[in-house]
């Protein structure tokens, strides 16, 4: 039996069919365009194994890429979370029952989705140098951190607002009848279900957020892209130093990815048990002997 992903349902045997087809196509597809890539590295000398000893020296790692991949973690780290909090926030204003909060929120998070990221970098970056709102040597990381913030945290907050939106109605009417009141139905009936369901486009958002950190090499920002194009100048060998860099990136992608799969399994299977737990008082009750009177607690 396949499982679901954290990306997609479990296919079919029609659908699972249809994508090994799909799957063997791009295999080859890949193989033939990699073999030219590879045969023209080749020719250019980029795997001689000069240009890639350097990588076996471990002054090599603690000056150039272990900096640039603590920069790269740090940064997405944080903005990851700013970004979740903000975005929690702003997609359940955007549910407010005020047409006045609504649209507010709505234009703000559509602001800050309109706007490049990079634009942004650049232009926080000039704001705190200007204003000295933070140390010389934190001037990059914070204007990093705060356009990763704006930038994703808009971009959860609509993801937040469809997960929610997408639930039955029946869930807001059967708490509304049990006496709720609005913070409880949100934070009791409504985030606790939307989460699994939004759950796949949070994790895509979050690699986004991982991968746009290197917009922060034109702010001087020492991430790994930068720190990989530095070794390259360095000793002479870009290309296979952008080729490390691409494998540590998407390491970090996959580990981000394993984690959510995870995450989202576990999620899974709290619902069923809670839900095997309901089914058995239920299965209790109506096996009551007649003449005792059960009450249902709400």
């Amino acid at each position: 039996m396949t499982s679901a992903s954290v990306l997609f349902d479990a296919p079919g045997p029609k659908a699972r069919l249809r994508n090994n087809i799909y799957t063997a196509v791009v295999v080859v597809t890949v193989l033939g365009a990699g073999y030219f890539l590879f045969r023209a590295f080749d020719e250019k000398g980029q795997f001689e194994a000069e240009k890639w000893k350097p990588f076996l020296e471990g002054d090599v790692w603690s000056t150039y890429l272990w900096p640039g991949l603590k920069g790269t973690v740090v940064a997405a780290l944080i903005s990851i979370v700013f970004a979740l909090v903000i975005g929690m926030v702003f997609g359940i204003l955007r549910l407010s029952e005020h047409r006045s909060v609504r649209l507010i929120a709505g234009a703000i998070v559509e602001f800050a989705r309109a706007i490049p990221v990079l634009i942004l970098m650049i232009f926080l970056f000039a704001l705190y140098s200007e204003y000295d709102l933070f140390k010389s040597d934190d001037l990059a990381l914070a204007a990093v951190v705060t356009a990763l913030t704006i930038y994703n945290g808009s971009v959860i907050a609509e993801i937040v607002r469809a997960g929610i939106r997408s639930l039955p109605k029946g869930q807001t009417e059967a708490a509304v009848a049990l006496g709720m009141r609005k913070n409880q139905l949100m934070r009791l009936i409504l985030l606790p279900q939307a989460i699994t369901a939004m759950l796949p486009a949070l994790i895509s958002q979050m690699v986004v957020a991982l991968k746009d950190t290197a917009l922060g090499y034109q702010i001087t920002y020492i991430e790994i892209v930068r720190s990989g194009q530095q070794l390259g100048a360095a000793e002479q060998n870009t290309i296979p130093a952008l080729i490390v860099v691409a494998i540590i990136m998407i390491a970090l992608n996959s580990t981000l990815t394993l984690v959510a799969t995870r995450l989202e399994r576990r999620l899974r299977a709290r619902k069923r048990a809670k839900g095997g737990a309901v089914l058995a008082a239920d299965s209790i009750i109506t096996d009551a002997a007649p003449g005792v009177d059960v009450v249902k607690k709400p």
